[in-house]
């Protein structure tokens, strides 16, 4: 089967789909640290337990993990852990099947759309980072179909 010249830029690729499979969540971690006392408040809201920690959590998953991948580093591990965050944040968060109207189609919206980035999360955890990552600097250099990051 043709790979239409995928293999040429693979690495570069990769890069790009880490920081993209991230941003959202670069993006609301970032409000969320810098607002965490928000945050808190809206964990108490949406009836999280423990809602300090889960803010903590939030924080530290949403926008250091997502950091964390950008760059590159321990991406396996961290693409599983933020799969996991993502599915169970649409299970918790965008419970569409308790809702009706409008409420129930914009859940059921970013239900699956959680559930799409969870596979992009997958892909990444069996792709792995690619050459330009500081988990291939740590691990060394090799054919990228072998990595074991």
């Amino acid at each position: 089967m043709p790979n239409f010249g995928s293999e040429r830029f693979q690495d570069e690729a990769l890069l790009v789909a880490r920081f993209l499979l991230v941003v959202l969540f670069l993006i609301f971690g970032w409000g969320k640290l810098t607002d965490y006392s928000g945050t808190v408040a809206y964990m108490v809201q949406s009836g999280a337990p423990l809602p300090s920690v889960a803010a903590l959590v939030a924080i530290i998953t949403e926008f250091f993990f997502s950091v964390a991948i950008v760059i590159g580093i321990w991406t396996k591990p961290l693409a599983i852990l933020m799969a996991l965050y993502t599915l169970a944040a649409a299970l918790i968060g965008h419970p569409y099947w308790t809702m009706s109207g409008t409420d129930r189609f914009a859940n059921m919206v970013d239900f699956y759309k959680n559930v799409s980035i969870v596979s992009g999360f997958f892909l990444l955890y069996l792709t792995g980072p690619g050459r330009y990552s500081v988990d291939i600097k740590l691990i060394g250099t090799g054919n990228s179909k072998r990595r074991s990051y």
